[in-house]
């Protein structure tokens, strides 16, 4: 599903008004119907239950006075409360406000905290209405609204909130300060980043797209390239297999990784690899624990390196070399550990290996601090795929910011450094180095156990190795770890789900995408 941003989308207003002669009153109307009839169906259990519309001073709570005024002809018991003095409403939204006026429908102006609570308290809310800010936020919430925010989130009413969660950044998906936490959410013509990316999707609670009347024919075209995936659009990013094809035909991934302590790591991206549906990999380990990897490795292969006190050493670079001839991707860092004999391993590979490259856990903090050795390197693909820790040490920045901005901090990483980068997470980020962002909601909280990220740098390699190009492989590598959780969850729920259980699944999970058997 294509995601716009909340410009393109009061763009598409003006044009309607300016350019087409829609009045902005009639979309208004519009609006404000469409969200009273899905209100009215998902909330039919509550009727007539008391309604309390908080409503801005702009539009969108011109869209709260339409609702006002329609669920009150429907029956219901509706109070707007206004969050300023009937003289500072204007424009479409004074029209509006004007109608439920003249109809002596409840109403309350406020625009001093310390009345505020008593107003809410005495409307009694079995359903509250959020129509206080739009899509067009762009400063922190402050004051009455932030203080009306807070009234509404310590209810126990379920929540409707009109276009966005108000506090909610509809570009970004960066929460202003504080938002509203919905129940459901109604937007209009096209769901913004802001819907589909963290931390406002955990705000918009369900989310619901509704026409308004704004014609398709003459539209000005979406600039931004944001996708919140769907099947159809990664089932197009499959790679063909021929059926009559052998294990030399389907790519040889080496996967570095492992160090004493850690050769569950390297084994589980291995066992990753092989089940992406790529024809061979190969370990390429500490010799120090070479003997172990070998133990826990079936179907995959594995190499020792030249170590020091257990950790792989500059001196195993013409042994990397000479293994990278004949294949087709590497994965590099479940397990790996930190040394500065790594550091530099990192560099030397940056610098001079000629096949795709993902990049993960202990590869990942060895570029910390030297960022630098990404730029330049052209033509082959790289994929890094850090959580937010990772991400918080590549970039020098908390862990607490980057979840707050997690949007435009990945897409701004991606363009600068020219990589691909997959930013871990509920809705996972997928950005290309020309700044398109594919968001993945499949997955569960299953995956929050040691291993899984393994899983999918395994995962990614095999595909890599398979021809994809770096952001389609990135992209299918993140729905399948996803689905594959789910899968397991059906199974036997995610409480105790291992890493390991997702390996089974992968191929599951690419049969079923294949066939189209979930779409769902």
């Amino acid at each position: 599903m294509r995601l716009c941003t909340a410009n393109e989308v009061m763009a598409l207003d003006r044009q309607a008004i300016r350019q087409l002669g829609i009045p902005g009153v009639v979309l208004m109307e519009n609006a404000g119907r469409a969200c009273s009839d899905l209100f009215t169906h998902k909330f039919s259990d509550y009727f007539p239950g008391s309604v309390l519309v908080l409503a801005g001073k702009g539009n969108n709570g011109g869209d709260g006075y339409v609702m006002a005024r329609i669920l009150a002809d429907r029956g219901w018991r509706v109070t707007t409360l206004v969050l300023g003095l009937e003289e500072s409403i204007s424009g479409d939204a004074r029209v509006m406000l004007d109608i439920i006026l003249k109809l002596g429908l409840p109403i309350c102006f406020v625009d001093d905290i310390s009345i505020l609570e008593e107003c809410f308290t005495a409307a009694a809310p079995t359903l509250i209405v959020d129509a206080i800010f739009g899509t067009g936020l762009q400063a922190e919430v402050r004051g009455l609204q932030a203080e009306a925010i807070t009234l509404i989130n310590q209810s126990i009413a379920p929540v409707f909130s009109v276009d966005i969660p108000s506090g909610v950044d509809g570009s970004t998906g960066r929460v202003h300060g504080i938002a509203v936490k919905a129940d459901l959410t109604v937007t209009f013509d096209h769901a913004k980043i802001g819907h589909g990316s963290q931390p406002g999707a955990e705000y918009a609670g369900d989310l619901e797209v509704v026409d308004i009347g704004i014609p398709m024919t003459g539209r000005q075209k979406f600039s931004s390239h944001v996708h919140l995936l769907d099947e159809a659009e990664v089932q197009a990013l499959l790679p063909n297999r021929s059926a009559v094809g052998h294990k030399g035909k389907f790519g040889h991934l080496l996967v570095l990784a492992g160090s004493p302590g850690k050769t569950g790591a390297a084994a589980l991206a291995a066992n990753a690899g092989v089940r992406s549906g790529c024809g061979l990999v190969t370990v390429a380990t500490p010799a120090s624990v070479h003997d172990i990897i070998e133990v826990k490795l079936t179907e995959a292969m594995s190499y020792p390196l030249a170590d020091l006190d257990g950790l792989i050493s500059s001196q195993a670079q013409p042994q990397i070399e000479q293994l990278l001839v004949e294949r087709q991707a590497l994965a590099i860092g479940p397990g790996l550990g930190q040394s500065a004999d790594l550091a530099e391993l990192i560099r030397f590979l940056l610098s001079s290996a000629s096949v795709p490259m993902v990049i993960d856990a202990d590869g990942l903090n060895l570029l910390a601090g030297q960022l630098e050795c990404l730029q330049g390197r052209s033509g082959q693909p790289l994929i890094l795929t850090p959580h937010p820790g990772e991400m918080a040490r590549l970039t020098g920045l908390t862990v607490g910011e980057i979840e707050a901005n997690r949007f435009e901090i990945a897409q701004q990483f991606a363009i600068k450094y020219g990589v691909v980068l997959l930013l871990k997470g509920a809705r996972t980020l997928i950005v290309a180095p020309d700044g398109r962002v594919n968001i993945n909601s499949r997955g569960n909280d299953g995956l929050a156990s040691g291993g899984s990220g393994d899983v999918l740098t395994g995962l990614i390699g095999g595909l890599l190795a398979q021809g994809m190009d770096g952001f389609s492989t990135a992209t299918l590598g993140a729905w399948l770890h996803g689905r594959a959780a789910e899968l397991v969850a059906d199974l036997q729920g995610t409480a105790g789900m291992t890493a390991s259980d997702l390996l089974t699944q992968l191929p599951v999970a690419r049969q079923q995408l294949a066939k189209g058997g979930y779409l769902c």
